[in-house]
């Protein structure tokens, strides 16, 4: 007798037990599965102009490659001024804001000089004396709080044939960060090392390196270190020793010899600094691909630690919200679920690129990071293919017979099957100022994409 079983696996772990055969189905209903659901289904499906929108958007963020071109502080490449703070996710208030990203909003106060306590912020903030603005809305994106403020410096990226940039601070090591919602003084006196001395320098390298051989093809240290067994969002060692190998010789050059090995030694130490390259990339290559009428492509999903957003390519700039979600993984040290906030960051645009929690298959040893096994990550990758509408040909998964990572995550798809778009991401303590306190795994919330659908039925032409 063999026995097929979907849904939970109570069942078919019983009948294992007894050694029964059987085969595991992973089927489940489509979310929300309603007769509004169902008919945008099909208004979507039947829209004349989907298929080619689609293929047109696959086409776009497929053709972009990622050079860096630059370095600079946010005031110059992005046009901040002071009281302006950027932040990742979708649009959201002080009212609103989670604990990590209070935190790091008034480290960011205490870094500009626009208060001389961190403590004080949080009445000026209430009085709307400075201007919140979403990191996506400006050209950029930022890990966890995401937060930006005039004086931080900035990767620039460009893609040379169209000249279209993107932008990211530099990362700041784990642990007790800025971007974990902490802002202790060492914080505050890290992120003045990186000003002072970090940033100049990384720029002096690109630029020479940019001017002598070309700019840094960050897209293909992408498609070198997924080969590598990192997956871009939370396993990057070899992405970041691949910079520093082509960016050391120039940064030899660019100081005092001090201040070089301080540069060399914060570098090779945070295997966290490539993600911050990462991003944009993945930014650029999906920015592409926005207003293409008809297109059922996810082109951001971002969170700001009370809200979990998605956009797509045929709605604009309209954001779809729906409540964060407390991921599931592992803890550091005592802490525990309680203790950490809903998810945060800009990071998961690496997942809407195709890698991440995507190419977990690529990095299997990100599974002692957080959470489950080898086998997990392998069908996470398989799973992902599901509600993707290609493959990326440059970004392959050795373990997979090199087999393109899931790119474009289609709406259509993912309310047909029920299958969420899954991210792997850093737990930020509840509690502004308390920096990290995990890693894990996390799904969007499931509305979001039933009302990205509703949202494209109608704008199906009638």
């Amino acid at each position: 007798m063999r026995v097929v079983t979907t849904g939970t696996e109570l069942l078919a772990d019983a009948l294992g037990a007894q050694a029964v055969a059987t085969e595991r189905v992973d089927w489940r209903p489509p979310v929300t599965a309603t007769s509004d659901v169902t008919a945008d289904l099909a208004r979507v499906a039947l829209d004349p102009r989907r298929a080619e929108a689609n293929r047109r958007a696959v086409e776009a963020v497929l053709g972009v490659t990622a050079h860096l071109v630059d370095v600079g502080p946010a005031s110059e490449v992005l046009g901040l001024e002071r009281g302006q703070f950027l932040h990742a996710g979708p649009p959201i208030g002080w009212d609103r804001a989670s604990g990590p990203l209070r935190g790091a909003l008034m480290g960011g106060a205490a870094l500009e000089g626009l208060v001389d306590d961190a403590e004080e912020a949080p009445a000026l903030f209430e009085a709307g004396a400075f201007d919140l603005e979403p990191c996506h809305h400006r050209g950029a994106v930022g890990p966890m709080a995401g937060v930006v403020t005039p004086s931080m410096w900035m990767w620039v990226l460009e893609d040379l044939e169209t000249g279209r940039r993107t932008h990211c601070t530099l990362n700041e090591g784990l642990g007790k960060v800025l971007r974990y919602g902490a802002y202790s003084p060492e914080v505050l006196t890290r992120l003045r090392w990186m000003g002072d001395v970090l940033g100049p320098l990384l720029r002096s390298a690109v630029r020479r390196v940019r001017d002598e051989s070309g700019p840094v093809d960050v897209t293909g240290i992408l498609t070198q270190m997924l080969q590598m067994g990192d997956e871009a969002h939370n396993r990057n060692r070899a992405g970041t020793l691949m910079t520093l190998r082509d960016l050391g010789p120039a940064l030899v050059h660019s100081g005092e010899p001090t201040d070089v090995a301080d540069v060399l030694r914060f570098v090779g130490g945070n295997d966290h600094f490539f993600l911050n390259l990462a991003m944009p990339t993945c930014k650029l290559a999906l920015d592409a691909a926005r207003g293409i009428d008809g297109s059922t492509m996810v082109v951001a999903m971002a969170r700001n630690g009370t809200d979990f957003g998605i956009q797509v390519a045929g709605t604009g700039d309209e954001w779809f919200t729906g409540p964060a979600q407390v991921a599931e993984g592992l803890f550091l040290g005592d802490y525990g679920p309680d203790d950490a906030n809903p998810d945060i960051g800009d990071s998961a645009i690496t997942e809407t690129a195709g890698i991440g929690g995507f190419a977990m298959a690529t990095a299997p040893a990100i599974v002692r990071l957080v959470g489950g096994t080898v086998p997990d990550a392998l069908a996470a990758t398989r799973r992902m293919h599901e509600i993707a509408l290609a493959e990326n040909p440059r970004w392959t998964v050795p373990v997979l017979d090199f087999q393109g990572t899931p790119t474009g995550i289609d709406v259509a798809r993912v309310c047909r099957t029920g299958i969420l778009p899954q991210i792997n991401t850093g737990m930020a303590g509840a509690v502004a100022g308390v920096g990290q306190v995990g890693a894990g795994l996390v799904t969007p919330p499931a509305e979001i994409f039933p009302a990205a659908l509703a949202r494209l039925a109608e704008l199906v032409p009638r």
